[in-house]
């Protein structure tokens, strides 16, 4: 309904003489303005001269003769606004649409043929997963599969860190401790906190850490080779365990390491032609003319720095996947580098820096705020994961539905923030039955699923008669879920579907309580909606990668 709104007013702003004006059609922030509402008037009213009041009551003339019986009411309002309140029918058609459609309601074909690749979750190697990486993997799962939702093909990629000084820090750690065989990321972890606090403190253990460093790189050290690849191994593995967990796979797995050599040939051939230069015995990037930070992209000891293999990494992702875009999620405390980093991408390869998008995420804080593996008081990742799921086996004796619940309630934490935004996690709140949470949205759907099985079959299969009352508010709110999930990967914002579905399992709630479904008047449509809903909210949560038990 919104494309046939949007192409009427474009129509009519055409013979208006106000053609190519971009103009809004959205859902109005309060439903008694009606079912959608479009600025039109407002924004073309200077290009065509006159009042937007005067040109807002002309459109909304032009628009209920465009729309005919499908609209109830349409009226100017305010300073040159349009209100469109749609009629019972083109409500119940929708309403109908949405059961009919089952699985592939809310799908469209706007990025039908396109190639997208996404970068998201990213933990490094030596280090264990903590749980800012939370954050990063449920938004780009979640990003993924809206924008496939959209008819695109999307790669999944991460980006891990497995070679630098602070592997190298984790290296000392486990030699300092006789491992040669370390078999858990816990104890890898371990060892990092104690390279690096060594590093910081003991001049001779920087040294022989960045001694380390440098073997590394160079490959001369056939002994520290095999701890690192060991060592990356289990890592690797803890990893792809939680992500799992999570609901998310990876169709490529890159290391920095897998970037060192193409991306340090970039920028030395960039400091050829002027793109970089010398500083220092170190190679960099010059941001300032640009608007952006002066970074180091080569050490003066020869060694990339992050930046150079973010380089490198563009160019390795075109090698093996090519793409018509390419996003990266990464916490907000990096936007400052990646404008850096596409600044001098722009400059050596201005094709790969436009399809290009860094997507920030705010931190995942706790009472201790935010955290730093550097001072050894990370949350890692498993350890909060198993706790919220404990917490939800307390009222889940099932440990399947306590795991799902959990994972819902972390997950919709996350995603209900705008992008950007820090998240506060409360696991009371988080893990609640009422109100603004993941349990909240699982448990609707299970009662209206609950409702569906208790009907009978024959006012599953009967035709619903139109009922003569106002459409009920759930009807109005699940018409618009096909254009909340395209404007939720158009704008890279999970959180407008995170708060339609939450707006949505509200008025369900409402429903369920005020009205006798199974065995009441209009059964037949009241079950049809039932089914609508269901679709709307098993559709809506499984592009959020939440999942949906059987059983609450």
């Amino acid at each position: 309904m919104e494309g046939n709104i949007r192409e009427a007013v474009g129509s009519a702003l055409a013979k208006l003489g106000a053609e190519g004006v971009a103009f809004t059609v959205e859902r109005p922030g309060d439903a008694a303005y009606g079912d959608y509402a479009t600025n039109a008037a407002l924004v073309s009213a200077k290009q065509i001269g006159r009042s937007p009041r005067e040109l807002a009551d002309e459109l909304a003339r032009s628009l209920a003769s465009a729309l005919g019986a499908a609209a109830a009411k349409i009226e100017a309002a305010g300073p040159g606004f349009v209100n469109i309140t749609l009629s019972r029918n083109a409500v119940t058609l929708a309403v109908a649409e949405a059961d009919a459609q089952g699985e592939t309601w809310g799908r469209n074909t706007a990025e039908k043929g396109k190639r997208v690749f996404i970068e998201y979750s990213n933990p490094n190697a030596f280090k264990e997963m903590h749980i800012g990486h939370l954050v990063g993997t449920i938004i780009g799962e979640a990003l993924s599969r809206l924008i496939e939702n959209c008819g695109a093909t999307v790669a999944r990629a991460t980006f891990g860190g497995d070679i630098g000084p602070n592997v190298a820090k984790a290296l000392w750690g486990l030699r300092k401790k006789g491992i040669a065989e370390p078999v858990s990321a816990q104890q890898i972890g371990t060892a990092y906190i104690e390279g690096s606090t060594a590093y910081e403190s003991d001049p001779r253990a920087k040294e022989e850490i960045d001694s380390l460093n440098q073997a590394l790189y160079a490959g001369s050290d056939g002994a520290l080779a095999e701890l690192w690849r060991r060592g990356r191994d289990v890592s690797t593995e803890e990893f792809r365990r939680i992500w799992r967990v999570l609901g998310t796979r990876f169709d490529f797995e890159f290391f920095d390491s897998d970037t060192v050599e193409i991306g340090m040939r970039v920028v030395r051939d960039g400091l050829a032609k002027g793109v970089f230069k010398e500083s220092d015995g170190a190679v960099i990037y010059d941001g300032e003319a640009k608007g952006v930070d002066t970074m180091v992209f080569i050490t003066s000891h020869g060694t990339p720095t992050y930046e150079a293999k973010d380089i490198g990494l563009a160019f390795l992702k075109e090698e093996r996947w090519a793409s018509d875009a390419s996003i990266i999620v990464s916490g907000s405390e990096q936007t400052g580098r990646f404008k850096t980093v596409l600044a001098a991408l722009r400059d050596s390869a201005p094709l790969v820096a436009a399809k290009t998008k860094h997507v920030a995420n705010g931190f995942l804080k706790l009472t201790s705020g935010k955290m730093s593996s550097r001072e050894g008081n990370i949350i890692a990742a498993e350890d909060f994961i198993r706790s919220v799921i404990a917490r939800a086996g307390e009222k889940n004796p099932d440990p399947l539905v306590a795991e799902q619940v959990a994972i819902g309630a972390i997950k919709y934490m996350i995603l209900r923030q705008a992008p950007g935004q820090d998240i506060v996690f409360d696991p009371e709140r988080s893990l609640s039955l009422e109100g603004d949470s993941g349990p909240y949205l699982q448990y609707a759907l299970v009662r209206a699923r609950s409702v569906l099985a208790r009907a009978p079959e024959s006012a599953k299969s009967a035709i619903p008669a139109d009922p003569s009352r106002e459409p009920y508010l759930l009807e109005r709110v699940l018409l618009h879920f096909p254009e909340v999930a395209a404007r939720a990967a158009r704008e890279f914002a999970p959180n407008l579907l995170a708060n339609y579905i939450i707006e949505a399992a509200g008025e369900w709630n409402a429903f369920y309580a005020k009205e006798r479904i199974v065995g009441g008047d209009h059964e037949a449509h009241k079950l049809m909606l039932v089914r609508a809903f269901a679709n709307t909210m098993t559709n809506g949560l499984a592009l959020l990668g939440i999942p949906t038990p059987k059983t609450m």
